[in-house]
């Protein structure tokens, strides 16, 4: 009888068991039966089988306290030079380095974040983080950031494919350096180099799709900074601030805002303005407050203390209200809209009606 020979690569393969049989089927079968609850663009399940589906999912931890959790699109919004970039990059290093900033909660492992600065240049970005010689015209004691934090701005000499526009150049780069690097973590100053547009539903919607897509494809937790247009300091800051249109503040998962306050040019407060993942606690009576100050070698935000919103507004006095009075029916006069009159004065467009009528 001739002997059979084994291939020495089968030599070591181990049977299969019944039980192995039996979990591969139920597996196919539940593979089929998730095809079967598809329905075109929806996913079809009973609210327990949702459960449990969510059961194997971890809770999002903190990233920056209340205010950002992972997996979130979280918006970051504020009039100009109050510090959303300076207060942006002091997030991102407390990731990159899992040190929490004092005053705020930090439950994420420390893991690599991606910072697309397209508002200042490396130059810029330097004086902000490092001292200035008083002998000599150079920048010096530099901030020692974690290589876990990538800054990332435009390369001016790169050349766009001439089958593409700009905009979808910019996205496909963004897209291949999550790929690239594996970072789950985004900031992206500022949402409005993602579009052009985003005053109307049309244009702000196949962004808030695009960050939405990026954010399933790839696990990612998203801080876009976005500005307000100039608004009335007298006034709580409201979701009706966030530039843009409103398709924005629908689509995202959180949002929170910086104002200044009345009291000093230095002093700050942040506000919550969205949340899904915990309970509106920094609300209009419960504010953060922060001073923006360099120390040393790193401009930052600094908590102080909690305070109410009002607190920090300014005050109209009568003469405020009739300089206001008097501008509005100027503007009117001048064939200006009362929409156009609202945006220009700062002041609500019930406001501008009352005005107009004494």
């Amino acid at each position: 009888m001739k002997a059979i020979k084994i291939n020495p690569q089968f030599e070591d393969l181990q049977p299969i068991t019944a039980k192995e049989i039996n979990d591969h089927v139920q597996d196919i079968k539940k593979e089929l039966e998730n095809k079967k609850q598809d329905k075109g663009l929806f996913k079809v399940k009973t609210a327990n089988e949702w459960l449990e589906q969510a059961k194997t999912t971890p809770i999002p931890e903190m990233l920056f306290g209340e205010f950002w959790h992972e997996n979130e699109i979280c918006i970051l919004f504020a009039d100009s030079n109050l510090g959303k970039s300076i207060l942006a990059v002091q997030i991102a290093d407390s990731i990159s380095k899992s040190e929490p900033i004092r005053g705020f909660k930090l439950e994420a492992k420390k893991q690599p974040i991606l910072y697309f600065d397209f508002e200042l240049s490396a130059k810029q970005f330097e004086v902000r983080y490092s001292v200035k010689s008083e002998t000599e015209k150079v920048f010096e004691n530099h901030y020692s950031f974690d290589d876990n934090f990538k800054r990332i701005e435009i390369n001016p000499e790169a050349e766009i494919p001439t089958e593409t526009t700009f905009e979808n150049y910019l996205n496909q780069s963004l897209e291949q350096s999550i790929t690239e690097t594996g970072t789950k973590i985004l900031i992206i100053d500022n949402i409005t180099y993602l579009k052009n547009e985003t005053e109307r539903s049309k244009d702000a919607l196949p962004l808030m799709k695009y960050l939405k897509a990026l954010k399933s494809k790839y696990g990612l937790s998203i801080l876009a900074l976005a500005h307000t247009p100039k608004r009335d300091l007298s006034r709580p800051i409201t979701q009706n601030d966030l530039g843009g249109s409103k398709m924005l503040y629908n689509f995202i998962d959180s949002c929170f805002a910086i104002g200044q306050s009345n009291t000093d040019k230095s002093i700050r407060y942040i506000k919550q303005i969205k949340a899904r993942n915990t309970a509106m606690i920094y609300d209009t009576e419960n504010v953060i407050v922060c001073q923006l100050d360099k120390p040393y070698n790193f401009l930052a935000f600094e908590f102080l203390d909690f305070g109410a919103e009002r607190e920090h507004l300014k005050n109209i006095t009568e003469k405020d209200r009739e300089s206001l009075i008097e501008q509005a029916k100027e503007l009117s006069e001048k064939g200006h809209s009362q929409r156009s009159i609202s945006k220009e004065l700062s002041i609500s467009l019930g406001a501008v009606n009352k005005y107009l009528k004494m």
